[in-house]
């Protein structure tokens, strides 16, 4: 019987070790496969300040600044994104959404190659009165938003 009683014991570490294995084992698959899944955001100010790493993706938002706007072949289009401290250019090959304009708030997902964001998508606000959360808050440490009074 006493080794009855010492041979489940044994069992019982070998099964909490290989649990324990399998469970760090799947982690760190999850944290390998996601690594690329998350996009940062920053404005065109943390950018300038803080160069991202050749390659990194991220997301950068901002209004496109006036008279910026340059089609080029085909679908590309160059502007540049401004938070009104810094300024970046942008280069984009796709079609822009419908509401994309000078002066209006975007988001745009890509890269920087050689000084300007290569964005692989552009978000335009979807209403008068929406602008993205990280382009507000931007937007908001430069200190040039303001927000509309409430209608009465």
């Amino acid at each position: 019987m006493a080794g009855m009683k010492g041979l489940k014991k044994k069992r019982r570490g070998q099964i909490v070790l290989l649990t324990f294995f399998a469970l760090f084992g799947s982690v760190a698959l999850v944290g390998y496969a996601m690594k690329d899944g998350i996009n940062f955001f920053r404005s065109p100010t943390q950018v300038v300040e803080d160069p991202p790493r050749a390659g990194e993706v991220f997301r950068i938002g901002g209004l496109v600044e006036d008279d910026s706007i340059v089609r080029g072949q085909g679908e590309t289009v160059m502007f540049r994104v401004t938070d009104t401290n810094q300024t970046i250019p942008v280069s984009f090959t796709g079609i822009l959404p419908d509401l994309f304009a000078e002066g209006q708030g975007m988001v745009g997902t890509g890269s920087m190659v050689d000084g300007t964001f290569v964005a692989t998508e552009i978000l335009a606000k979807h209403d008068e009165t929406y602008m993205p959360k990280e382009v507000i808050d931007a937007l908001k440490e430069q200190g040039v938003y303001k927000e509309d009074a409430p209608e009465s």
